[in-house]
């Protein structure tokens, strides 16, 4: 049984114990935390997909930690001009555990 969760802009595919990286939550580490928008669901070969969610399907998850990825340098530069800007940026994020899809 797998789902097709959306959160942050983005679209995972999930299995009941999946442990994933979504983009960061305001939720405590340790909570539940329900996915509602379920674009589709698949159980024991039958499919369903959502126009655009699936109705009365939800994803039940955990958070396990809060963090921050590795830092990507943005560097900005205009040649002849004497400009150059060097910059970091580390992407929060929150490690979810996908504990049950309720179909």
């Amino acid at each position: 049984m797998y789902a097709i969760i959306k959160t942050g802009g983005k679209q995972y595919t999930v299995n009941e114990g999946d442990i994933i990286t979504i983009e960061k939550l305001n939720i405590a580490t340790g909570e539940k935390v329900m996915f509602d928008e379920i674009l589709a669901v698949s159980k024991e070969g039958d499919l369903k997909i959502g126009t655009p969610v699936v109705t009365g399907a939800k994803v039940e998850a955990t958070v396990l930690t809060e963090g921050k990825g590795k830092k990507v340098i943005v560097f900005k530069y205009k040649p002849k001009k004497d400009y150059r800007k060097k910059q970091g940026h580390r992407q929060p994020f929150t490690k979810v555990r996908i504990d049950k899809i309720n179909f």
